[in-house]
């Protein structure tokens, strides 16, 4: 037995609303608490044999936090794809109101954000969206490095965004602080 999975076998996680969490047995809730820092710390073998075995693929944390936002959050590309692969969604938003993909943009994560959007996800769903994310983060016009560690550049993230003149105008509009140029520069 692995952390509470064996090979054959998860205890099945019930769907419970946020009010009866505490009415949980402990061995759930630590069950829990290591998948979430599985997700965070990257261990795919643990996270994904559990998500095989029945681990609900979009279980949250007490912020509203996915498996697969905690993994994005923490750099973790291949552990992300896996969960991309098995249904994780890439639209939900915590309880913050935050996108997975934002995170990435804001984490820097530049390979998880084109995975993250080639698997669906809205770069203008949430607060801040992604592409008021890059305006607000993204310093640098040109991108660096190769592979996956590759970082884009500003334009870069926008095209792939599919971001339009609108999108910057509506921003300026409602006080979204745009860098025009890094700090520094002018």
């Amino acid at each position: 037995m692995m952390n509470g999975v064996s090979e054959n076998h998860v205890e099945p996680i019930q769907t419970q609303s946020p009010s009866n969490v505490s009415s949980l047995p402990s061995s759930t809730l630590d069950f829990a608490g290591r998948m979430f820092d599985a997700a965070r710390q990257g261990n795919s073998e643990l996270l994904l044999a559990a998500v095989d075995a029945g681990l609900p693929i979009n279980l949250t944390n007490h912020q509203g936090n996915t498996l697969l936002m905690l993994s994005t959050y923490a750099g973790h590309l291949d552990l992300s794809r896996g969960l991309l692969t098995r249904g994780a969604d890439p639209e939900r938003l915590n309880d913050a109101g935050q996108s997975i993909v934002a995170g990435a943009v804001f984490k820097g994560h530049h390979a998880l954000v084109r995975l993250l959007i080639e698997h669906g996800a809205n770069p203008r769903h949430g607060k801040p969206n992604a592409i008021e994310s890059v305006w607000m983060f993204v310093k640098d016009e040109e991108g660096s490095g190769e592979g996956d560690d590759r970082t884009m550049g500003r334009q870069e993230l926008l095209d792939l965004m599919g971001a339009k003149e609108e999108d910057k105008e509506r921003m300026e509009r409602e006080g979204v602080r745009v860098m025009m140029a890094p700090p520094g520069s002018e």
